[in-house]
């Protein structure tokens, strides 16, 4: 099982001996079968009293035995383990009998390389199925966007940076608020891999129980707990050579935090339940709408973590920051819709087109696609009329309520303008607003706050 331990599985009279216990590990030295799997050749002691080798045979002698042979498990050249014969008498065992268990060790070696073939031809099998199952959900599940819509400048230079970072396998973060596109951008990353023959696994973590995150994502042992009837695989390894996506992760707790640490750094990790290390090569895009910097100085987010997802960051716009999109979403959808419901929709006036540009979006492009899709439900000619009542008319561009990240964004940018733009210091933006500086310029950043 180990490079340099083999496990026993003791049968006969054995069996009751705790220190021989089926599943003990034993070390290669000083014991009968590790010479044997060492030396991959026969050894036969017929008198224990007379002839002690190993320490291991106060052991047996204890047990009752006098005499033993051991001949190692060969199968296809490849030394598995070994089979182990004892007696209670001495002289028990002649050359022949060695000879015959040689010949019987042959056909144990096979069926046991046999049946690992077996478990290994499962896994796989169950793999599959497994990633079928997946598919099959994805092809069901009604994608907000098909693809990426707008020719504004900001939207143009995110795809710049998916260009850059996708033919790459470095760990990308993309941040912004819900609604805004963050899963399009992480599929468009994966399409544009060397991993886009291979699956895109999508976790959204914040649907998933706290108490079932880790059997989620890293699979468990038949038995692990008490609704563990079989053994499944996680997500990370139904991913295997592919990518995952693990949207929203500012809510996985703590303590899945740190396993994830770990297979960002070593590429490994054990299903619940279970010790076998499990090695995978798995590209890794997260997704957040939380701000992760206030999370690790309240504890909620570890650093070290976040320093390995943040590789390559990348920032998405919020739609009010790319109004000018709006007509060219707006139409999209339109196109979407109208064509699912039989519809016939040739224009959308001026006023709808300015009302739309005007309001603040707070679900950002989900909120858009949801009011464009009551009004072509709702409109009966050849022209879209979009209620006011679909959205808060109220809180239009000239004279709108703002939100809490912009009453932060222009607060940080009343103190910067006191400070000169200054932010470190005693007098700096930073003091003053009671932020670390690290903090400071992070906020700035996600904010679109510069000079």
């Amino acid at each position: 099982e180990e490079s340099d331990k083999l496990v026993v599985t003791a049968f006969g009279e054995l069996m009751g001996s705790k220190k021989l216990a089926p599943g003990t590990t034993l070390p290669l030295d000083d014991n009968h079968a590790g010479w044997v799997y060492q030396n991959n050749r026969p050894l036969v002691v017929n008198d224990l009293s007379r002839m002690k080798k190993f320490k291991f045979d106060e052991l047996l002698l204890k047990e009752g035995l006098n005499s033993y042979v051991v001949v190692p498990l060969i199968s296809r050249e490849n030394i598995l383990g070994t089979l182990n014969l004892g007696s209670k008498t001495s002289e028990a065992f002649r050359d022949f009998d060695t000879d015959f268990l040689q010949l019987i060790a042959k056909q144990v070696a096979l069926a046991i390389e046999n049946a690992r073939y077996f478990d290994e031809i499962n896994i796989l099998k169950q793999r599959i199925e497994d990633e079928n199952v997946y598919l099959q959900e994805e092809i069901r599940l009604e994608h907000n966007f098909e693809e990426i819509v707008g020719n504004s400048k900001i939207i143009k230079n995110v795809l710049k940076q998916v260009e850059l970072v996708a033919v790459t396998d470095s760990t990308v973060l993309i941040r912004g608020e819900t609604g805004s596109g963050k899963e399009l951008i992480a599929r468009a990353i994966h399409n544009l891999s060397t991993r886009k023959d291979r699956t895109l696994i999508k976790v959204n973590c914040p649907a998933i129980p706290s108490g079932l995150i880790e059997s989620e994502l890293f699979g468990h042992e038949k038995g692990a707990f008490t609704s563990a009837i079989t053994k499944k695989i996680g997500k990370f390894e139904l991913a295997n050579c592919g990518t995952i996506f693990l949207d929203e992760l500012g809510d996985l707790p703590l303590d899945a935090q740190s396993k994830l640490l770990r297979v960002l750094q070593e590429q490994e990790f054990e299903r619940v339940g279970g010790t076998e290390n499990i090695k995978v090569d798995v590209r890794i895009i997260a997704a957040t709408n939380r701000n992760l910097e206030d999370a690790m100085e309240e504890g909620k987010f570890r650093s070290d973590l976040y320093f390995r997802l943040n590789v390559f960051p990348i920032n998405l716009p919020s739609l009010r920051e790319r109004s000018e999109d709006i007509p060219l979403l707006a139409k999209y959808f339109i196109q979407k819709y109208m064509n699912k419901m039989g519809k016939n929709i040739r224009s959308i006036s001026d006023t709808a087109i300015s009302d739309l540009q005007s309001y603040s979006w707070p679900g950002n492009i989900r909120e858009l696609e949801n009011v464009i899709e009551r009004s072509v439900i709702l409109s009966t000619g050849d022209k879209l009329q979009i209620p006011r009542k679909l959205f808060d008319t109220k809180t239009r561009a000239d004279n709108r309520l703002l939100n809490l990240d912009e009453l932060e964004k222009n607060h940080i940018i009343s103190v910067l303008e006191h400070t000169s733009w200054r932010i470190n210091g005693e007098r700096g933006a930073a003091k003053i607003l009671g932020l670390h500086p690290n903090t400071l310029r992070s906020r700035m950043l996600r904010l679109g706050v510069n000079k």
